[in-house]
């Protein structure tokens, strides 16, 4: 439970929260500090030179950082390893923990509390005790599908380290390609036994650089290795399964480089999406990993382990299952290749991590993963439309604070407006992370503007019997309730630039209806508020595209496959041009600017005074042949011109004002 006074609310971004947090509304100063020890911790020593470089007031060291490593803190509940004590006053800065992770957590808190004024940079007096609710928290690329570089790797897991984030996943092997050096198989790193990227992959002393970095930052990496699925690569270079006799013979040496060349507690084995034919493979596997004095992890579903038999599992799907006696990571909702800008990041943000309130020893805590079934060439654009640091700052706070008010299958998937304590609560979150944007991530693909004041009126859905061009009373006249063939439709309000009608995985996620049906049609609308007559852009989207499908753009001159439309002040906003125009679905033909966030945003005009935004949003068939998985949705907002910022002398309504 966090314990939180702020001095002036929302004026520090800390993220994540932390656990108990008390100010004293006095100041340390950050001028010519003395470090006590100095030359034990690295990157404190760091800190306090580039502290005292830069100062320009030189007086005599009266302020002191005193690092105290102990062998306890008995008010620490859980996961003590990376807990830590702040006590800050005017003269001195104590920093206490049971170990080196916990003293460079509690730097990373430091940090972000530093405060300007005109004269010096300081920290506000207070004493913080802080601890994870969740001992896992962490991200994991698909590298195996789509090769990313090293440099790029090694930038996200430094930036998201300064947030507490301490898991690294990297899946290294694919149908695709086998992306690791084998100095015993070369035959695997072949250009002719891959099919995507062909002769990327990462030599052994890359992968031992990247352990390396990762420790720096107090970071796990986990390699997973894939097997028996998910092999076509294995299979090609060495024309033979997995789970052949040849094939176990031949993993076993693969697997003693592995071990080898990875410094690392746990080795991942995947195990997921397969037929077993060979009963002995998995157990024999687990066995030999662990000879090698590993811990190993596996998928659920997958491979069905009892207790002792198997180190850790990572749930995906609906249907992955903690077991008492294994430590799970619960990654069940959490594939970033799935998700939309900014519905989904309400869902994570007020979501529970396997509907726990805190970890335990058999839930460990959870990783964002990003699978990149469709190829995509650019880094950026995968770090965009995954829409990640905006997401893993979610995770961080919600894996390190613990708590949340639902799961991903619970009520507060949206910002609705009978959930004001919630919404409060994730808009505090929405303007840290956004500070953190703007200072930490500045540079980086980073698309996500604030949503938490967008308001929208949305009807009740018509039936258009398949008829996706039907019109309804909404785009005659705006009214609180409708009457349709003798039936009453009402109108309902909800909060967020980005709404899910019905989530792409359908029932298992509660959208904006309770029970969404096809063929049918909504009509959502906002009104807007601006000071002058201004030009702006519009992010707009009726079908976010995942990275994990095949789906076809859409046709020229058309939104999506649903016939949805957009007006602004009477006006049709006609769709970009699509740079897409394939008419066969295939993974191997990159996204380019299906999604809004790959794209400029809509230019248009904003009058003086109330603007009117309405989308007409059909829906037929929720799976079609052109899309696979059909997502009703939307997601729409007013921003800068050039799409980096909300505009923010905006006021948003959900019906005119002017009628009221």
């Amino acid at each position: 439970m966090c314990c939180l006074q702020i001095p002036c609310k929302g004026t520090i971004p800390i993220l994540p929260l932390p656990q108990k947090i008390t100010y004293t509304h006095q100041q340390f100063i950050l001028n010519d500090v003395t470090l006590e020890p100095f030359g034990q911790f690295k990157e404190w020593d760091e800190w306090v030179q580039t502290i005292n470089d830069t100062t320009s007031t030189k007086i005599p060291p009266q302020r002191t950082i005193r690092i105290n490593q102990i062998k306890d803190i008995p008010e620490i509940p859980i996961n003590k390893e990376e807990a830590y004590k702040l006590q800050i006053t005017e003269t001195q800065i104590n920093v206490i923990s049971i170990s080196r992770t916990g003293i460079y957590r509690a730097l990373q808190t430091l940090k972000q509390l530093i405060t300007s004024n005109e004269k010096n940079n300081y920290l506000p007096t207070c004493e913080i005790t802080d601890w994870p609710a969740f001992r896992i928290r962490g991200f994991m690329h698909d590298v195996g599908r789509t090769y990313i570089s090293l440099k790029e790797l090694k930038k996200e897991i430094e930036l998201l380290s300064r947030f507490k984030i301490n898991v690294f996943h990297w899946h290294l092997t694919e149908n695709q390609a086998w992306r690791l050096e084998s100095k015993l198989y070369p035959e695997l790193n072949s250009p002719q036994n891959m099919t995507r990227m062909l002769g990327k992959y990462y030599t052994l002393q890359e992968a031992k650089e990247l352990v390396k970095f990762c420790k720096k930052h107090h970071v796990m990496l986990i390699p997973e290795i894939d097997m028996p699925g998910h092999s076509e690569a294995f299979n090609r270079a060495f024309h033979a399964d997995m789970q052949s006799q040849k094939g176990m013979e031949i993993l076993k040496k693969l697997m003693d480089e592995v071990c080898e060349t990875f410094d690392v507690p746990y080795i991942h084995i995947g195990t997921d999406e397969v037929k077993f034919t060979n009963p002995e493979f998995v157990p024999e596997m687990v066995r030999y990993v662990r000879s090698k004095g590993k811990k190993v992890i596996s998928w659920n579903p997958g491979w069905n382990y009892q207790p002792g038999e198997i180190d850790m599992t990572q749930l995906w799907s609906y249907r992955g299952k903690a077991q008492p006696g294994i430590p799970a990571i619960d990654c069940r909702f959490h594939y970033l290749n799935h998700f939309d800008t900014y519905a989904d990041l309400v869902a994570l943000y007020n979501s529970r991590i396997y509907n726990c309130s805190q970890g335990s020893e058999d839930i460990a805590g959870s990783i964002l993963a990003i699978w990149n079934d469709r190829y995509i060439t650019d880094e950026k654009q995968i770090v965009a439309e995954n829409n990640l640091y905006a997401n893993m700052l979610a995770l961080a706070e919600r894996a390190w604070l613990g708590g949340g008010t639902c799961y991903f299958d619970g009520p507060e998937t949206l910002l609705r407006t009978e959930t004001p304590e919630t919404n409060q609560k994730f808009a505090d979150f929405e303007q840290r992370m956004l500070w953190h944007k703007h200072h930490t991530f500045a540079g980086e693909p980073f698309p996500y503007v604030r949503q938490s004041h967008v308001k929208w009126n949305i009807t009740d859905a018509f039936p258009n019997q398949g008829d996706l061009r039907k019109k309804f009373p909404p785009e005659d006249t705006e009214a609180e309730t409708y009457e349709y063939e003798g039936k009453r439709y009402q109108t309902h309000t909800v909060n967020g630039a980005g709404i899910y009608l019905r989530h792409v995985w359908g029932n298992l996620v509660p959208g904006f209806y309770k029970n969404p049906q096809e063929n049918h049609t909504a009509y959502a609308t906002t009104w807007v508020y601006s000071p002058e007559q201004q030009s702006a852009g519009l992010l707009l989207e009726f079908q976010n595209y995942s990275r994990s499908e095949s789906d076809l753009p859409p046709e020229p001159g058309k939104w999506d496959y649903k016939e949805s439309r957009a007006w602004l002040n009477g006006h049709e906003l006609l769709p970009p041009q699509w740079q897409s125009t394939h008419k066969k679905r295939s993974n191997e033909i990159p996204l380019t600017n299906e999604n809004c966030v790959s794209r400029p945003p809509l230019q248009v005009q904003l009058h003086k005074g109330w603007n009117k935004l309405m989308l007409k949003l059909p829906i037929g068939k929720f799976q079609t042949p052109q899309v696979r998985l059909v997502k009703w949705m939307f997601a729409a907002v007013f921003v800068t011109p050039d799409g980096t910022e909300s505009l923010e002398n905006l006021i948003y309504s959900p019906t005119n004002p002017e009628k009221q």
